[in-house]
């Protein structure tokens, strides 16, 4: 099936639903979505293979909103995340969906936030709750939910959740959803975890895998600069400056460096600030809502936030530091080249074993990454690369 064929009209959403996206500017779904809607509506379990950017939300999130009775006040639906930042995520998704449904309510618990205030949210008689597994397991254990009339439960970002140790919660969860019809396994990868909680849960589940297709996979160009780890920030600047960006993500490795560029990028004058785990969990949430709203325009993130932020109008990444896994990269520059936009990305590489690791990374994504040199005036151009001749032993 060609995407450009199939509307969501064709997926035979209810009225509410297409007004909802139709205000939202979607026509057309992506492949998860025109493959995932139909098998959730029907009560199938799905596991789905799809990369960053796809529209994951989406696929689980049109169905579950979809099948909620409104006159049952019970939790129905219920998505696991493993971060709050993609929790939190989610539940705006949910909600701009919700812009034409009367009585369809949500409520978000995660861990560093008040748990009296999410309490109250409970109190109010939600039918989709989004939690991290943690929080979620509080408040059961405080009886301030029940799970027992869950019917869809979905687990979001499947990978990363159950390789942060968050088996037992998840399966302990699963567990007490006695009447569960189907369970959804979203994932860019599918890990043996994730297989291991497919074979436990999930009966004549549906596979879907989407590969990284022209039409999925985000439009970035991605560009590397080489440049001695000392003058890192100061060409960060310049490159924003030369390049007239104004929607920024920058990723460091650790919260110390985080915490350090953005300081350094504001007393240079950038309209900068930074979240990671140091960081109360009230500000990260305003700094947040500022970036998303277009009040800020340089976010410094260690990789807490590198999924599940879904900011339409990013234009540039920088890799202040080149990521640690493979996977973390594909994570970081799919912030940008989102919606059909173009984007790009720039990793900067301050030694060798930086680019070592770089050239993994091409290798591991099948990107290709071109080595550019920045002017003192913050023009870019290509870098030739230079080939050793080999010299040949005579004997």
């Amino acid at each position: 099936m060609e995407e450009s064929n199939i509307t969501f009209q064709d997926l035979g959403l209810s009225e509410a639903m297409l007004k909802a996206l139709e205000k939202k500017g979607y026509g057309y779904p992506t492949t998860v979505q025109q493959e995932a809607i139909p098998l959730l509506l029907q009560w199938r379990d799905v596991i789905a293979k799809a990369p960053t950017g796809t529209g994951k939300t989406f696929a689980f999130g049109i169905p579950m909103i979809e099948h909620v009775d409104t006159s049952c006040p019970d939790i129905q639906g219920l998505i696991l995340a493993p971060t709050r930042e993609l929790a939190i995520q989610i539940g705006e998704e949910l909600r701009g969906l919700l812009a034409f449904y009367q009585g369809i309510r949500v409520a978000v618990l995660y861990g560093g936030a008040g748990i009296v205030g999410q309490a109250k949210q409970l109190e109010k008689k939600p039918q989709i709750v989004v939690a991290t597994p943690g929080r979620l397991m509080d408040h059961y254990n405080r009886k301030n939910l029940t799970l027992s009339k869950i019917q869809t439960v979905v687990l979001d970002e499947a990978d990363r959740m159950l390789d942060m140790g968050f088996f037992k919660d998840v399966t302990r969860i699963i567990d007490k959803t006695k009447n569960r019809k189907n369970l959804g396994l979203f994932s860019a990868t599918i890990s043996q975890e994730v297989m291991t909680v497919s074979w436990m849960y999930q009966r004549d589940e549906a596979e879907i895998t989407v590969e990284p297709k022209k039409e999925d996979r985000p439009d970035i160009d991605q560009y590397s600069l080489t440049v001695s780890p000392l003058a890192k920030a100061e060409t960060t600047l310049r490159l924003i400056r030369g390049q007239n960006f104004e929607r920024v993500m920058i990723f460091c490795n650790t919260k110390h460096m985080c915490q350090r560029l953005s300081d350094e990028l504001c007393r240079a004058g950038a309209d900068c600030d930074c979240i990671h785990g140091d960081i109360r969990q009230s500000q990260r949430e305003k700094t947040m809502q500022r970036y998303r709203e277009g009040k800020l325009a340089i976010l410094v993130a260690t990789d807490v936030a590198s999924r599940g932020i879904d900011v339409e109008d990013v234009e540039c990444v920088i890799n202040y530091d080149i990521p640690e896994e493979n996977e973390y990269y594909v994570h970081r520059i799919g912030r940008t080249g989102r919606a059909k936009r173009k984007g790009v990305a720039y990793s900067l590489v301050g030694n060798f074993p930086e680019k070592a690791k770089l050239d993994e990374i091409a290798k591991y994504s099948n990107y290709q990454i071109r080595p550019m040199l920045l002017g003192e005036d913050g023009t870019l151009t290509e870098e030739e690369i230079k080939v050793t001749p080999i010299k040949k032993r005579f004997r």
